[in-house]
């Protein structure tokens, strides 16, 4: 049993609509509200249709202030924090000195020396806090900072209703404004593929602001969305969750965990030519050495992959099925996989092998499968 040392401040909204509040980087999520296949399919096609509400403060929000902050981001992550200007973020990745992954975030310039780091469940604070020991520089971890995630196509027109603005917002742009007479953050960011934005608070509003979105928003088909349905839309997105995706939860025989960027298709979070960041030697020494790729699995027929399923090439287990899912909505059943680079083409022949030995055809598929070309979650107006 994990201890949650962290409460959100919507503990009890969630557990009112019957939330299981399990462990999640130390807090309390809402995984569930119920464990139906009914509910898993209308949260999911509520933000793929229309939009809904997610409480995503497990996230760890880290403020980065001083005047040597950039140089401890930029030590710490894969960017180049001096292209990011203030009211403006980005997506990093954070390696090891072995080059290897433990953990990603989105860097928030808010003002010249203020910044805010939000990561998972990697070691992002503790590099941060190592990097920045004998620096001019306060990190200040933030659980009073709530993260409310509204995603979906009708989110931008329900903010508009309240927000003047809110349409001009570029993707990875941040607003400091008011919402429902609260003092807000609002980033166009997400981990959905939509357009969404996510609505950052303090705890004493999280409940005010919860339940005016939601009452707000019922007839434009707002709901409340329980955490899992992250993993059904992550994975049409080729977005990556750790440890999930990653050897810490299917370790190689005989190795330490660890992947490079490489092999996770991770390399655009390092900024060209960029040096001098944790592990930089070795991430560009793996390069062409990779011992297995992520990549994408169409299945055929409707029964999505189980979490972990065998991948198999000619009858032999090659690699696995880190999470799969079947989509009504965009006509598809799709898996993230870890796979040999060999079997990493389009259209290379497997098989995918759940738990009680059912075996679906497959082929391998580059990713994204949803928003190919990223215009729906960049869209404009």
């Amino acid at each position: 049993m994990a201890i949650m040392w962290r409460r959100s401040a919507l503990a009890q909204r969630h557990a009112e609509i019957g939330g299981e509040l399990e462990d999640w980087n130390g807090m309390g999520t809402a995984w569930f509200y119920d464990h139906s296949p009914e509910r898993a399919k209308a949260d999911y096609e509520a933000i793929r249709t229309k939009a809904g509400l997610m409480d995503v403060s497990g996230l760890k929000k880290v403020h980065v202030m001083g005047e040597h902050a950039a140089q401890v981001i930029d030590r710490v992550t894969t960017r180049n924090v001096e292209k990011i200007m203030p009211g403006r973020s980005t997506y990093a990745s954070i390696l090891n000195d072995q080059g290897k992954f433990v953990d990603d975030c989105i860097i928030y310039r808010l003002s010249v020396n203020s910044w805010m780091v939000v990561h998972g469940t990697g070691t992002g604070m503790e590099q941060l806090s190592t990097v920045a020991a004998s620096k001019n520089c306060a990190v200040i971890f933030d659980d009073d900072l709530h993260d409310m995630s509204l995603q979906g196509p009708v989110a931008v027109d329900f903010l508009a209703q309240h927000i003047p603005g809110i349409r001009d917002l570029a993707y990875f742009g941040i607003i400091q404004t008011k919402l429902f007479g609260c003092p807000v953050m609002i980033s166009r960011t997400g981990y959905t593929g939509e357009r969404g934005y996510e609505i950052f608070c303090q705890a004493k509003d999280a409940m005010h602001l919860w339940d005016s979105i939601l009452e707000g928003g019922k007839d434009m088909g707002i709901r409340p969305v329980q955490f899992s349905t992250l993993d059904l839309l992550r994975t049409e997105s080729y977005l990556l969750f750790y440890p999930g995706d990653n050897s810490e939860t299917y370790p190689f025989e005989g190795e330490t965990c660890g992947d490079t960027l490489w092999e996770l298709g991770l390399e655009f979070t390092v900024s060209p030519g960029k040096t001098g960041f944790i592990g930089a030697e070795n991430h560009y020494a793996a390069e062409g050495k990779e011992r297995f790729k992520i990549y994408g699995v169409i299945l055929e027929g409707k029964t999505p992959a189980d979490e972990g399923a065998d991948l198999l090439q000619n009858g032999e287990k090659v690699g696995v099925v880190t999470f799969g899912m079947h989509s009504e909505v965009n006509n598809h059943n799709v898996g993230i996989a870890r796979m040999p680079v060999d079997c990493a083409k389009p259209g290379t022949e497997l098989t995918v092998r759940n738990g009680d030995g059912t075996e679906i055809a497959a082929r391998a598929a580059e990713m994204p499968f949803y928003d190919q070309d990223k215009s729906i979650r960049t869209a404009k107006g």
